[in-house]
């Protein structure tokens, strides 16, 4: 089978001929229907991940089942399925608490090879590799969903979808009426967006630098938009807000400067959720005295708190049903062998997302 494989830090990947190894008992091969390039494929090609190369990239993916070994239980050949790049066991200390988003398998398992590298074992990205033709993966990291929708809209499921919309719906917990303000519109932020409109948030504020980011953020659902090349869009919000601030805000960037806009755009007693992916070394300093004064909450949302067996299916469910839409964010869809221009595309920020297809 052909698979993108990084074998040099800031360096072109490389399509080419893989092997997968036998399948372990509880292990799951599927044929790869589309992946999603996210950022966080960029940044492991950078090397922000300290990963054993070469490795089978990509962690957002869904395809249909081939083969399962003869101790899966939970997925069957035939069944179309979600990629998760965080597992969810259903046993270990995390999951049994209704924190799948923590579970403390993936570690494990994002360690144990599933193919073969000229001829030497090799491991794939967050267990999964979804940037080939076909993965070899543990049945804790699929999500069995039944749909007629494309794989180039399942896919955005395994990572940007669920970790954005669950940022407003799980994590948050955006109300009806509320004010939401979103820092970031790529594939994540939009995502979140759509979150917070499906949680039925009466003002829903965009903020970004592209034009065209923007445009489509109004499309999916933004009451407001907010360049924040065109002034402080702290004060911008502010100005849409009656000086107060917004009652939800969602930092999409991971940047040390967006993130301290998120906080100061928040109202006092206003949830500020930190989403974006940011460098293990940033350290982010606050204003100890308002934070405490203000009542402000601050939390981190990991894979949008989603549970997955059970969030996914609803993600589906209302993708189904015209409520989420997923169609708009596939920028373009690309054969495998054009990875390394789709990674250029999400480096240019010229697109929300690249589908490849095997």
């Amino acid at each position: 089978m052909k698979a993108a494989i990084l074998e040099h830090y800031s360096a072109p990947l490389v399509v080419r001929e893989v092997e997968p190894l036998a399948l372990g008992p509880h292990d799951v091969l599927v044929d790869v229907g589309a992946s999603g390039v996210c950022h966080s494929d960029l940044s492991a090609q950078r090397g922000q991940y300290p990963f054993e190369l070469p490795i089978v990239i990509g962690h957002e993916g869904a395809g249909t089942v081939a083969e399962v070994g003869d101790a899966v239980t939970l997925v069957r050949p035939g069944d179309k399925v979600i990629a998760s790049f965080i597992p969810a066991c259903g046993r270990c200390w995390q999951c049994l608490r209704d924190r799948s988003h923590l579970c403390e398998a993936g570690r494990a398992l994002g360690g144990v090879p599933h193919v073969s590298i000229d001829g030497a074992p090799r491991k794939s990205m967050a267990g999964l590799g979804t940037m080939a033709q076909q993965m070899t993966v543990h049945e804790s990291s699929v999500v069995k969903v039944e749909t007629d929708l494309p794989f180039e809209q399942l896919a955005l499921i395994g990572c940007g979808v669920t970790t954005g919309v669950g940022s407003a719906l799980w994590a948050a917990g955006v109300v009806p009426g509320s004010t939401v303000a979103v820092f970031g519109c790529g594939g994540v932020g939009l995502s979140t967006l759509q979150g917070a409109v499906i949680a039925g948030a009466a003002r829903v504020i965009a903020v970004d630098l592209a034009p065209a980011k923007l445009a489509m953020a109004r499309q999916l659902g933004a009451t407001d938009i907010v360049d924040a090349g065109a002034g402080d869009p702290v004060e911008q919000i502010r100005a849409l807000t009656a000086g107060r601030g917004v009652d939800f805000t969602f930092e999409v960037v991971g940047r040390p400067d967006t993130m301290r806009q998120a906080y100061d755009a928040a109202c006092r007693g206003g949830t500020v959720t930190f989403v974006g992916a940011m460098a293990s070394d940033l350290v982010l300093p606050l204003p100890a005295n308002d934070l405490h004064s203000s009542a402000k909450r601050l939390i981190g949302s990991a894979y949008g708190s989603a549970q997955v067996r059970r969030h996914m299916p609803q993600l589906v469910a209302l993708a189904q049903t015209g409520r989420l839409d997923l169609a708009s964010m596939v920028s373009a869809t690309v054969p495998l062998e054009k990875v390394n221009d789709a990674f250029e595309a999400i480096e240019s920020g010229e697109v929300v997302r690249t589908v490849l297809v095997p």
